[in-house]
Formats: C-alpha cells, sequence, structure tokens
C-alpha cells in the first residue's frame, strides 16, 4: 500500500470517529435537553399526571334501615336511584364544571356551588348534586365521561315512606346534616361529616345511628382524567339495622280517616297501658315525608320543602308530644285519683254542692249545669265542675301540685322521640314567674286548676300515660315505638326493655275510679257517643278552653273536645288499650272527640276479636258518628 493510500485511509478513520464523537454528544446533548424538560420545565404537569394516576377510594353509600310495623308491614324502605355525583378533587375549575352542571344536567346553581365551594368538605369526598338522574341524564354523563370524568352517575338507595302522610311525625323524615349540627358536640362525636344525610325528626332521627349502617368502598386505579382503569378492591356497604314499631298499620288509618273525613285537626294516641307501645300517633295536619328524600340537598331551597315548612298550621309539628293544652274535664280523674288517696273524700260520701258554679270573690265561675249536690260518681259521670271546683279549695294547690306530679304531669313521659315538651302543672313559683304584677296564688287559680284551665297545660301523652296508670292500678310505662331491632351480620338483635313507675294506690280507689270512667259512657254520662256493647268502654270527656267565652269570634277561637278513654275498665281485667283524642277547636269533647275513639276502639276490636258490634260498626260508617247532646 502506497504511503498516499494509508493517510487517506488513516484520514477517513478519523473522520469516521469524529462523527460517531459528535453523534455520541448530540445523543446526550438531547437527552440533557429531555431531562431539563421533564425534570424541570414540566415538572409540575408530570408530577401531577403521576400523582393523577393513582388509587382511588369511591364510596358505596349503605341503605338505611327499613321502619316496620308491628306485623312485620314495611312502613319506611330503601328504593333504587340514580343520583349524579360530583368527585371535587377531578375538576379542573369549579366554574367550569358549575356551567355543565347548571346547562346540561338542569342543577340549581347555587345548591351546586354551596356544595362544591364547601371549604369544610374533604375534596375527596363525593358531592351528590343530583338526586333521581333521568334516562336523559345518565347518557349525558355516560357521552361526556372524556371531557367531564370529575361527573358520575351512581346508584345509591333512595329513601321511600310507603304510606305518604300516615304517622308522618312519628317516623320522621332524613335530610343532609346542616353546618350548624355539624358544630354540635353530640353530632361531632358520632362521626358525622359535610353532605351525610341522617334522621332528621321523629324515628329517623331518634334511631339515626342503628338505621344508617355502614359504607362500602370501591378501591380502583384511575389515570390522570379521573377514568377507572380497573378495580383493585370492593367492599360491599352493610344495610342499617331494621326496626321494628310498635305501630299498628290498620289502627293507625282508623285513627286518621277520623280526622280526614270531617277536615279537623287534633290529635289521637291508643297505647297499650299494660307496657306503654303506642299502637297509633296521629298529629294533624301531616306532611308527605317523600318530599324531603326527594329534596335532601339543601332543602331548604325547594318549594315544595319551604311550603311545608313555612306553613302556618305547622304540619311538622307531633301535637302529641310537642304541643301543650289544657286538660280541661279530664284532668277530674287525677283530681278523684288524689282526693281519695287523701281521704278528703269517700267513694259513696263527701257531697258537693254544684250550684251552677262558685263565687270566687267578685267573679263568678260557672258549672255547665245544676246537679244538685252529688257524690264523686256523679260529678265525674256528669262531669260537675261545680263539685270539682269546691274539691280543689279543700285540696289546696300545693297538695293537687304533689299529686299530680307524682302521676307524671309536668315532666317529659321519655318516649323515644325528640322534642317533646315538659308542660305546665298548678304550682305557686310559676305563678310568680309567669305573672310579677300579680304573684299571688289566689283561690281563683285553685278553682280553675281543678278543673284543668289556668295553670294547666301538658301534651296529651303526658296526660295518656298519668290517667291510663292511674287505671292500671298505679302502673305508670314509659310510652315507646321501638318494639326490637332486628340483626344483621355485624349487629345485634335488641329489644325494647319496658320501663315502668309503681305508685302505691288503694283497690278501692282505683275501683272507685274505673267504675266513674265506666259510668261517663255506659251510664248516659258526657262520653256516651263512645259506647260500644260488650267492650266496657270507659271515659272521660273535656272541653279545653281557649280564650274566654266572651271573646270568641272565630272558630280559630272556639274550645278543644278532649276525650281520653280505655278498654276494658270496671271488670276483672286490666285494660288492654287506652286512646286519647284531641279535636282542636271542635266544641264538646264528648261531641267531636268521643265518637272518634269509638272507631278506634271498634278498629282494634274488630281485628283482634272479630267483634260483631266493631265489625258492622265499622261496615257501616266510612266517617266518624257525631252524636250531639
Amino acid at each position: 500500500m502506497s504511503k498516499s493510500n494509508l493517510r487517506d485511509e488513516q484520514f477517513n478513520f478519523e473522520l469516521r470517529l469524529k462523527a460517531v464523537l459528535y453523534l455520541i454528544m448530540a445523543m446526550l446533548a438531547a437527552l440533557a435537553i429531555r431531562f431539563w424538560v421533564l425534570q424541570v420545565s414540566h415538572h409540575q404537569v408530570y408530577q401531577q399526571q403521576a400523582e393523577n394516576n393513582r388509587i382511588r377510594e369511591i364510596p358505596i353509600i349503605a341503605p338505611r334501615g327499613a321502619l316496620l310495623d308491628r306485623n312485620g308491614v314495611p312502613l319506611v324502605d330503601n328504593t333504587p336511584a340514580f343520583n349524579i355525583v360530583v368527585s371535587p378533587d377531578l375538576m379542573t375549575g369549579l366554574d367550569e364544571t358549575v356551567k355543565v352542571l347548571v346547562e346540561n344536567l338542569n342543577v340549581d346553581r347555587t345548591d351546586v356551588v354551596s356544595q362544591l365551594a364547601d371549604p369544610k368538605r374533604p375534596k375527596s369526598q363525593p358531592v351528590l348534586v343530583k338526586q333521581n338522574a333521568t334516562q336523559a341524564d345518565r347518557q349525558w354523563v355516560s357521552a361526556h365521561e372524556y371531557e367531564h370524568p370529575e361527573i358520575t352517575a351512581e346508584q345509591q338507595p333512595q329513601r321511600i315512606y310507603k304510606y305518604r302522610k300516615l304517622a308522618s311525625q312519628v317516623l320522621g323524615y332524613i335530610g343532609q346534616i346542616s353546618s350548624t349540627q355539624l358544630e354540635e358536640p353530640k353530632f361531632q362525636e358520632m362521626g358525622y361529616k359535610p353532605g351525610d344525610i341522617i334522621g332528621q325528626a321523629g324515628l329517623e332521627r331518634t334511631y339515626d345511628q342503628i338505621l344508617r349502617g355502614k359504607n362500602g368502598k370501591r378501591l380502583v386505579v384511575v389515570d390522570s382524567r379521573g377514568r377507572t382503569i380497573r378495580e383493585l378492591q370492593k367492599v360491599d356497604p352493610i344495610k342499617g339495622q331494621d326496626i321494628v314499631t310498635t305501630l299498628d298499620i290498620d289502627l293507625q288509618r282508623a285513627a286518621e280517616e277520623q280526622f280526614d273525613v270531617t277536615g279537623q285537626t287534633g290529635i289521637a294516641v291508643a297505647m297499650n297501658p299494660q307496657n306503654g307501645e303506642i299502637l297509633a300517633m296521629v298529629s294533624k295536619p301531616s306532611f308527605d315525608p317523600n318530599v324531603f328524600a326527594e329534596h335532601v340537598i339543601s332543602a331548604e331551597n325547594r318549594d315544595e320543602v319551604r311550603a311545608i315548612t313555612k306553613d302556618p298550621n305547622k304540619p311538622l309539628l307531633n301535637k302529641s308530644i310537642q304541643e301543650i293544652y289544657p286538660t280541661g274535664s279530664t284532668w277530674k280523674v287525677m283530681m278523684t285519683t288524689a282526693a281519695l288517696e287523701e281521704g278528703i273524700i269517700t267513694p259513696t260520701g263527701s257531697r258537693f254542692t254544684c250550684g251552677g258554679g262558685i263565687q270566687v270573690g267578685n267573679r263568678f265561675v260557672h258549672c255547665m249545669g245544676s246537679h244538685g249536690s252529688p257524690e264523686i260518681h256523679y260529678a265525674v259521670v256528669h262531669s260537675c265542675d261545680g263539685y270539682f271546683y269546691r274539691l280543689g279549695l279543700k285540696m289546696g294547690v300545693d297538695r293537687i301540685h304533689d299529686w299530680v306530679a307524682r302521676f307524671g304531669m309536668g315532666q317529659r313521659t321519655g318516649i323515644d322521640l325528640p322534642g317533646e315538651k315538659t308542660g305546665v302543672i298548678p304550682d305557686r313559683e310559676w305563678k310568680v314567674k309567669t305573672n310579677p304584677r300579680d304573684p299571688v296564688w289566689k283561690d281563683f287559680d285553685t278553682v280553675l286548676a281543678s278543673v284543668g284551665q289556668g295553670s294547666v297545660a301538658v301534651t296529651p301523652i303526658q296526660l295518656l300515660r298519668a290517667e291510663s296508670g292511674i287505671i292500671m292500678g298505679g302502673e305508670f310505662h314509659t310510652p315507646h315505638l321501638m318494639k326490637e331491632v332486628k340483626p344483621t351480620e355485624k349487629a345485634e338483635a335488641k329489644k325494647y326493655e319496658n320501663k315502668a313507675v309503681t305508685l302505691k294506690l288503694s283497690p278501692v280507689t282505683v275501683e272507685t275510679v274505673n267504675y266513674a270512667v265506666w259510668g261517663v259512657v255506659n251510664e248516659g254520662g258526657t262520653g256516651a257517643s263512645a259506647s260500644l256493647p260488650g267492650l266496657n268502654i270507659g271515659g272521660k270527656t273535656g272541653t279545653a278552653q281557649v280564650i274566654a267565652k266572651e271573646k270568641v269570634r272565630t272558630k280559630a277561637h272556639q274550645d278543644h273536645g278532649w276525650f281520653i278513654s280505655f278498654a276494658p275498665v270496671h271488670t276483672e281485667q286490666k285494660p288492654e288499650l287506652a286512646v286519647v283524642v284531641l279535636t282542636e277547636h271542635g266544641g264538646q269533647g264528648g261531641r267531636t272527640s268521643a265518637p272518634k275513639a269509638r272507631m278506634i276502639f271498634a278498629s282494634y276490636y274488630s281485628k283482634k276479636l272479630g267483634h260483631p258490634v266493631a265489625r258492622e260498626l265499622l261496615a257501616k260508617n266510612d266517617q266518624p258518628t257525631q252524636i250531639r247532646q
């Protein structure tokens, strides 16, 4: 090889080597630039994408437990529904998400902004923005999954109240927990968080922890757009425990019909006095809890909800426990018991003059009749106010207060419903607090108190428990609506623990009172319109004055009509059903409330015994019979 060729070959080799070196240097430079882009220039973008390509926990809402009547008939249950849910941590912008929700899914702007912008709500917690999504809503969500992965359609349980307005105040309703409730220690201790749906009234509220169950979850891997790549784990939810209530749906319906067919408002409660089980509890007017179940999102902004909450007739109020009324002459059962126990009167002696009323200072307080000088049985049967005016003065306010307090008046009964009131009973201290310009208790105050007026104002449930306890011979059971709790795989069954207070009463006193209330119904007394042959119903009427007679101008000023009743009485058997009925502004209790009680007894005994008279009465009467006296 010539020197010239050797030099050429050496030159070409060096040239190729340099080219390779330059190529390597270029590749290293390109890699360096790429690393700079990845690690410096676009660091935050790729870091966020890496974080977003992660595991997400999607909650599965647990169905609430059902509420059943005493025979297992479902009163409140759940039905599947599709809801629109937003995951705040997947939103690229609040305004954009809100815009598409409002424009395409007909979501209320105010509601959704308040929900998604709530600073107290964890970003990882999905937000319910629309209930009962239509097929069109779900199709839109599915079609726009790529652009808006934060919006999904989830199948969730929908609360349903099967009998609508029936027993609505007892069953209650659900709603989203409020910010005020979240600040209360009791709710914090229970672990509630923003967005939780809880019981807001009635049994739904009292037993919320039992009914709510435990949510499940899905663990999934999602990409940077929030789309599910695969499912890692699924934990099924645990349904809340079912509760068997003491209610009898047939008796509840019969009791409510007594008000529905007359268009009247008021209260009716039927209780087993042997154990305190409430078989029916009516408060009219009522409401449909489904309205709240269908609008748990910012319910206060919904027209249907607002119409109920702003109704001046207060349909949400359970008047059986949350409203107080003068008792009128139903009070005389307790007055009779106290006077007999004190030895102030005897069963067949101790006559007091009626006199058509009594003169107290410069006032004359009237009796509704002129009854001569009766003994106690006649005075109760024909409701002689004159007799009890004089008996009250003989007893004095302090003994009256002491005895009615022993019967549980002016105190909460302990019923398992929220919001029970205490009421007012005759008391010298009460007069000082409520009337500082005239703080001294006078004979006139005692006269009014002796017939359940003036300083007397209690709840119907209080009156029912107290006087049922007397008729039972001194057994005062706690009224209640929970009979038993059904077990689940994670929770045990539970039965109601009966609670009773015993007050020693003379057998003579008990029989005298039993005979007197039996006479009210069966001896031509003021409660004769409650009579059902062969059933030994006893009771006591009452007419509670709302305002002074001379000021009565409209129906709203008319008296309330009471009737409290028990069956059987004046027999060797203990009563098994006690019923109190109050017809608001209905006038005399014997005319408006006793016939309603009669139909409730007819329904009960027709179902239990197939009683022929009761069955015939139910067959002939589509509405309550009102007997004029």
